[in-house]
C-alpha cells in the first residue's frame, strides 16, 4: 500500500483543513470561545469517549456553550495548551474531509507532568460557501495523568 501524492489543489484544500484543527486550538487555549464555536458548522457534533464527563454536544450554540463551561475552569489565556499532532486529512469528496489527529493536553501548573490528558480527534469537515468547517470531532480519551502506566 502507498500514498498517491495529491495535487497541488489537493495540497491546497487539505492545508486549509489542517489550518482549521491548528486555529481551534488557537482559540480555544486563548480562551477565544466565541470565536472558536464559529469554527463548527450549524448543526455539527461534539463526540467524547465514554470515559471522559462531557457526554455528545449537537449544535454550533450547544458546543460554545459548552466549551465556555470547560475554558471557564481555566485560571488564564493559555493555561492549558492542547497540542494536535501527527495530522492525517483525507478529501472524500468537493465538500468533504475526514481526518485524525493525535492530542497531547498540556497544563501549567503546581504538577511536574505537564501532560493530562492523551488522545485522538476523529474529524469530518465539511466546505461551506468556499470555507472549511468542523461537521463532527471526536475526541477518544487513551490516557489520563493518574491512569495506569501514568504519573
Amino acid at each position: 500500500m502507498g500514498v498517491k501524492p495529491p495535487t497541488l489543489e489537493e495540497h491546497l484544500e487539505i492545508e486549509a483543513i489542517k489550518q482549521l484543527r491548528v486555529l481551534y486550538s488557537q482559540l480555544f487555549d486563548g480562551l477565544r470561545t466565541d470565536e472558536m464555536a464559529m469554527l463548527f458548522t450549524e448543526d455539527a457534533v461534539c463526540e467524547f469517549s465514554d470515559d471522559l464527563p462531557y457526554g455528545d454536544w449537537v449544535g454550533r450554540d450547544e458546543i460554545r456553550e459548552q466549551y465556555r463551561k470547560v475554558a471557564g475552569s481555566a485560571s488564564k489565556p493559555f493555561s492549558f495548551m492542547h497540542a494536535t499532532t501527527n495530522g492525517w486529512v483525507q478529501l472524500t469528496g468537493p465538500d468533504s474531509a475526514t481526518g485524525s489527529w493525535f492530542l497531547l493536553d498540556l497544563g501549567l501548573g503546581d504538577n511536574p507532568n505537564p501532560v493530562g490528558l492523551l488522545g485522538v480527534y476523529n474529524d469530518v469537515y465539511k466546505k461551506v460557501d468556499g470555507e472549511w468547517f468542523i461537521h463532527r470531532t471526536r475526541i477518544d480519551h487513551i490516557w489520563t495523568q493518574g491512569s495506569a502506566g501514568g504519573g
